[in-house]
């Protein structure tokens, strides 16, 4: 009898989608492995993807982010929109962690995973998702 996995929602980070799309940065084959051994469904925070954008064509050029920008247009990663309710959470977020300066976008990923109930976040930011306490579950997953 085969097993079957339930497929899980991981939400992507900014750092995630720099460190695949860039082959020198130290997290490049460390993510590379998860996501080609994942059986998550990678969803991204439509919050990140300018974020992405802005780091991609600085660093990486134009042709990079058109490439990222084409893998959402595929559905290579889900895309979630943010909703009004999600304005008041993020709102919440940024002044309680004021004095770990959680951003916007780290933010936007919180509140996202409490209304989906999601508990994974792939992501290269361990010093901000690791002292967030989420309304949903005891702590998030971090990943990879």
């Amino acid at each position: 009898m085969e097993k079957t996995f339930k497929k899980q929602i991981a939400l992507v980070d900014t750092g995630i989608v720099y460190a695949m799309s860039d082959k020198d940065d130290s997290w490049h084959e460390r993510v590379k492995n998860f996501i080609k051994n994942s059986n998550d469904i990678l969803t991204i925070p439509s919050t990140v993807a300018p974020e992405v954008c802005y780091l991609l064509n600085s660093y990486l050029g134009i042709e990079v982010e058109r490439k990222f920008i084409n893998s959402l247009i595929l559905g290579e990663l889900k895309v979630e929109h943010f909703k009004m309710e999600d304005l008041k959470r993020i709102n919440e977020l940024l002044k309680a962690y004021s004095d770990a300066n959680i951003g916007f976008v780290d933010a936007s990923i919180v509140a996202i995973a409490e209304r989906l109930k999601v508990d994974r976040i792939l992501t290269t930011d361990r010093r901000h998702f690791s002292i967030i306490k989420p309304s949903h579950c005891p702590i998030f997953t971090l990943l990879p």
